[in-house]
């Protein structure tokens, strides 16, 4: 649970320049699903949509294969969406491993007609955070209304595969949650009309200062699961409106592109401890924050926080320049204490050395300073060696 959230706001269009679209295509029958995905963003959204019993008469799941990954494969990783779907009694269909071979990818059926036909209005294909996108010719299967995407941002706001972790690494007051049209990728990524009732768009909702990904995907994945099933009604009622996406100033348009090592690598000349906070925050649960030291020697830093400025900090960190860290046993129970950009202080109460167990700030101090690493009760990080 997202500790701190708001009510949703409503956002409704604003722009003169959209026009938003009634489908006259409704469908008396409950609709039959196909529904792929993967992560537990996928998991949250399918719950809302298996309550909502009066939206559905048949689900299928389709996600991505169990795989071995770890140190020598000893680990078997399962989709939890595979099974999440097992245990509601869901068929469960799995696509090919290689993305070349997903592009030819036969769904199950009833989502199988014959070359060159369109399913009827009431198969609808459904993806949330999916992580593949889906080929023209299985998306051509289905008519354009009933091709639908949960994004988790407030489209046209972070197009691509992180919407969540750029809306906490920027800052980000607020984000929200959309159901859009999935066009073919000639067309555009994430690009499709939003889809709605005559009043709302999207849902906004607050993001707390304390929400790191987890428990904001959790939160977005929810309300998301309800607008899907609130787009679904309204189909089957005849009232939903699809509203083509704000297209002004999209150049400008902050992106979402994926979580790389690059965006791990801390730079403490050119960033503050408040956002290298929310950068943890934000990509912690895929990858830590990481800086470097001494020669080449990779350092991860674990639960960072900024540090108000005190009365008395140590002599030894008051003028040091950014990527000085110091040991400070009074703060906070001891940790490390970096400057950062803008004058800002980091307090790190732990880390981890690459190969090595993660570790209290102090323990690990003493072993530099053992190794002669420390000097002047000072040690320097850099973003990279």
């Amino acid at each position: 649970m997202l500790v701190g959230l708001r009510r949703p706001r409503v956002i409704a269009a604003s722009s003169k320049a959209l026009k938003s679209v009634r489908w006259h295509s409704s469908t008396n029958e409950a609709f039959k699903i196909l529904f792929l995905g993967r992560s537990e963003f996928s998991c949250l959204v399918l719950e809302e949509l298996w309550k909502a019993t009066d939206v559905w008469s048949r689900i299928h799941v389709a996600t991505h294969p169990d795989e071995w990954k770890g140190r020598n494969r000893a680990q078997l990783s399962i989709s939890p969406l595979k099974i999440l779907a097992t245990e509601r009694d869901i068929p469960v269909s799995e696509i090919p491993h290689m993305k070349p071979a997903f592009k030819s990818w036969k769904p199950p059926h009833p989502f199988d007609p014959p070359t060159g036909s369109l399913l009827p209005l009431d198969h609808v294909v459904i993806t949330a955070s999916f992580g593949r996108i889906l080929p023209a010719a299985l998306l051509r299967r289905f008519d354009a209304s009933r091709r639908l995407n949960v994004h988790p941002s407030l489209l046209p706001l972070y197009r691509g595969p992180a919407p969540i972790q750029h809306a906490l690494m920027n800052g980000r007051s607020e984000t929200g949650v959309c159901v859009i049209e999935m066009m073919e990728r000639s067309k555009g990524i994430d690009a499709g009309p939003i889809w709605g009732s005559s009043k709302i768009v999207a849902l906004s909702v607050p993001i707390p200062q304390s929400a790191d990904f987890t428990s904001l995907r959790d939160a977005l994945a929810i309300e998301g699961g309800k607008v899907l099933v609130s787009v679904l009604r309204d189909m089957l009622n005849n009232t939903a409106v699809a509203t083509p996406q704000d297209v002004l100033s999209d150049v400008d348009l902050p992106r979402a592109s994926a979580i790389t090592f690059e965006d791990s690598l801390v730079d403490f000349d050119k960033m503050s401890a408040e956002v290298i906070c929310w950068r943890y925050r934000a990509i912690s649960a895929q990858r830590p924050l990481i800086t470097f030291y001494g020669p080449g020697v990779k350092l991860q830093l674990h639960s960072p926080s900024v540090l108000t400025p005190l009365a008395e900090l140590p002599t030894k960190i008051d003028d040091a320049p950014a990527g000085t860290a110091v040991f400070d046993p009074h703060s906070r129970s001891g940790g490390l204490l970096i400057r950062c950009a803008e004058g800002s202080l980091l307090h790190v109460p732990r880390v981890k050395q690459e190969n090595k167990s993660l570790l209290p700030a102090r323990e690990w101090w003493n072993g530099v300073k053992g190794l002669g690493l420390v000097v002047n009760e000072q040690i320097k990080f850099v973003p990279r060696i």
